[in-house]
């Protein structure tokens, strides 16, 4: 067994044992009943507060963040909105242990690293629908047309969730958790524009009662952009953006232990693409048109006095991209033409069993089918060439339990097991187990997980003409170990944990026989730091720090593209009941890319950058308000990806009515 693993065993150890002899302590020296102190109001409502907070990602089951031994983000609807983000993607920046990358302006592929995982590592879920493309390589998700509208809220949470989630889950999840319509009907409908010609129309509607709820949220935006490849290469032609999301959830509830929900998104996006980053990476027509569709029903039947939960669900993923790049000035003789369809089937089955207040367990099965096809067709000086990726097919079962343990309302513990069957390469094991324990006469918690991972083969990756039909799964063990602290009745909070992953049997491409073999190894390890304050009720103060080193096994080289060092901070003040300010900032150190502009690729060092956003809205009426930011504050200059540009100094402003 390696180092690490004895390491974290003891120290998971230390978390079971710990509590009983904790609780044993205070049970023999607490002060009867009568003689304690009784909290005053303000830390009544703090614990309120805190308790209130509750996660369904970590378990698959509403459980309080307080109870959860795994490292979990949660990113709230009101904190969308105090930031004025448009996409998923710039919510993200902020997350610690995440690195968000993005190829040119509003339109350019974006990808998100979890702890120095690869993109393709995180599954990404909206109302328990999965969004990675199975038909690209890595069968990973484009974040670059995903929009904030009609979202409740997103939970990241961090290290292989393979044990619920199954396969692209071996570095983490990210989900997305759209509105539930409640209450009388409300709606809103608002317009923005600013800097790059954009400009963005926004509407929603919502409501619901005993019997069933609705929402609906539709937005437009369109955008001149920047110039894909930068501009400071001498590429000077902007690259337009346009985008159509709709997001709708339907619910239903006939009877007290029945409801059924149909949930769907829908996205329609147009861009303007660039050949390449660097120089001559400029191409006037060059277009990507896609469609994206996800949808799912659902329904949960709980019988025995609410004992026994059932949760029956079917999902589609449906990803549509077609690329065109006709031949111009520039190239005279080039031209090119691509098509990627993608789509998923999934049925899903979940069983909750509450056996006791100290027990829950849950199991369930999962029956998913992956499809995906392609086309290409390019001409140039050397010839015509065609390729056509005939449509493939993959299908994984997946059996998991788990069983969540509730001790003395302080210790918390989860421990699961799955077992996957893939139509290829056959079963995959992976198993996790958790524990958080609360020390409440002083506000700490301690939290600790170890799991392991899998991805299987892409459909690429298998079928392709640079496939293998015999490639093994991608597997990793991660593990993390924390402590949290709150202070001053919850006014200061502060975080601290250590994280470590290895990944193994990699699949990479072998340039020597052209094929995706089982290569590469990995190593990530860092620390979490992270720390909230509430000075008065209308200010708060979000920072956070994370370390992460990376390890290429086979060159001993850094991974790409992964900052060794990370900051984030954001504020946010109210006054005067009306108004909100809100300053966000990032930090991020320097980091390797590759200059594909060169060949062979040359390894380059990015500069470290730090981008400022301000935004502010203020409430003219309880039905109008007017909102405007400024991003990239301090106009920095930066690349994500070498040779890719960034959007300059700029502004946006708006209004918004409600009713």
């Amino acid at each position: 067994m390696k180092r690490e693993s004895i390491i974290v065993m003891a120290l998971l150890a230390l978390l079971f044992v710990v509590p009983g002899v904790v609780t044993a302590q205070e049970s023999e020296f607490t002060e009867p009943s009568d003689t304690i102190k009784q909290p005053d109001k303000k830390e009544e409502k703090a614990k309120e507060d805190k308790a209130e907070e509750i996660v369904v990602t970590a378990t698959r089951i509403e459980t309080a963040s307080r109870e959860v031994g795994s490292s979990i983000t949660v990113i709230t609807s009101q904190q969308i909105e105090e930031r004025q983000n448009t996409t998923v993607l710039e919510v993200l920046r902020t997350v610690p242990a995440l690195d968000v990358i993005r190829s040119g302006g509003p339109g350019g592929q974006a990808s998100v690293f979890i702890r120095g995982a690869q993109s393709e590592h995180t599954l990404v879920l909206i109302d328990g629908v999965e969004m990675n493309d199975p038909i690209t390589p890595g069968r990973s998700f484009d974040f670059a047309h995903l929009t904030t509208d009609n979202i409740e809220r997103i939970e990241i949470i961090r290290g292989p969730q393979s044990t619920l989630y199954g396969s692209d889950a071996i570095g983490g999840v990210i989900n997305i958790i759209t509105k539930r319509g409640k209450g009388r009907i409300q709606g809103f409908i608002s317009g923005e524009g600013g800097s790059f010609n954009t400009f963005t129309e926004n509407a929603g509607v919502s409501g619901g009662n005993q019997w069933g709820n609705y929402s609906l949220g539709i937005r437009h935006w369109d955008t001149d952009g920047i110039s894909a490849a930068n501009e400071k290469d001498h590429n000077h032609e902007r690259d337009n953006y346009e985008n159509t999301s709709i997001s709708t959830r339907l619910g239903v509830t006939p009877t007290e232990n029945f409801d059924a929900d149909f949930i769907l998104r829908y996205i329609n996006a147009n861009a303007d693409i660039d050949n390449a980053g660097g120089m001559g990476g400029d191409d006037p027509n060059n277009k990507a048109d896609l469609e994206q569709l996800f949808l799912r029903t659902q329904a949960r039947l709980s019988l025995f006095n609410e004992r026994w939960e059932q949760k029956l669900g079917f999902s589609l993923t449906d990803l549509d991209r077609d690329y065109s790049n006709d031949i111009d000035w520039y190239h005279p003789l080039d031209l090119d033409r691509s098509s990627y369809d993608g789509k998923i089937y999934k049925v899903d089955w979940q069983h909750n069993l509450y056996l006791h207040k100290t027990n829950t367990m849950t199991l369930g099965i999962e029956n998913e089918e992956e499809k995906g096809k392609s086309k290409y067709y390019s001409e140039s000086a050397w010839g015509p060439y065609a390729d056509s990726f005939q449509e493939k097919t993959a299908r994984t079962t997946g059996y998991y339990l788990q069983d969540q343990i509730k001790l003395w309302n302080s210790w918390f513990t989860t421990l699961g097991l799955r077992v996957d069957d893939h139509s290829r390469f056959g079963t995959e094991t992976t198993y996790r187990i958790t524990s958080a324990y609360l020390i409440h006469r002083t506000g700490t918690r301690l939290k600790g997980s170890f799991g392991t991972g899998f991805k299987a083969p892409t459909l690429y990756q298998l079928y392709s003409q640079y496939g293998e039909k015999n490639l093994d799964p991608e597997e990793s063990t991660g593990w993390d170990i924390g402590i949290e602290q709150s202070l001053f009745h919850n006014r200061l909070s502060l975080g601290f944990t250590y994280f470590n992953n290895d990944f193994d049997d990699l699949i990479d491409f072998e340039s020597n026989t052209s094929r995706y073999i089982n290569v590469a190894e990995a190593q990530t390890q860092g620390i979490e730091v992270f720390a909230s304050l509430r000075p008065i009720d209308d200010l708060t103060f979000l920072a956070s720090y994370t370390y992460t080193d990376t390890e290429d096994k086979e060159t001993g080289k850094d991974l790409l593209r992964r900052a060794q060092n990370k900051f984030a901070l954001n504020v946010n003040y109210q006054f005067m009941d009306k108004g909100n300010v809100n300053l966000n900032l990032v930090y991020v150190s320097k980091r390797d890319d590759n200059d594909y502009s060169t060949w062979p690729a040359t390894r380059v060092e990015l500069d470290e950058y730090v981008l400022v956003d301000l935004a502010a809205s203020y409430d003219i009426t309880g039905n109008i308000q007017v909102f405007g930011r400024v991003e990239n504050l301090l106009d920095e200059d930066y690349e994500e990806v070498k040779g890719f540009g960034t959007p300059e100094l700029s502004a946006f402003a708006g209004c918004k009515l409600s009713f």
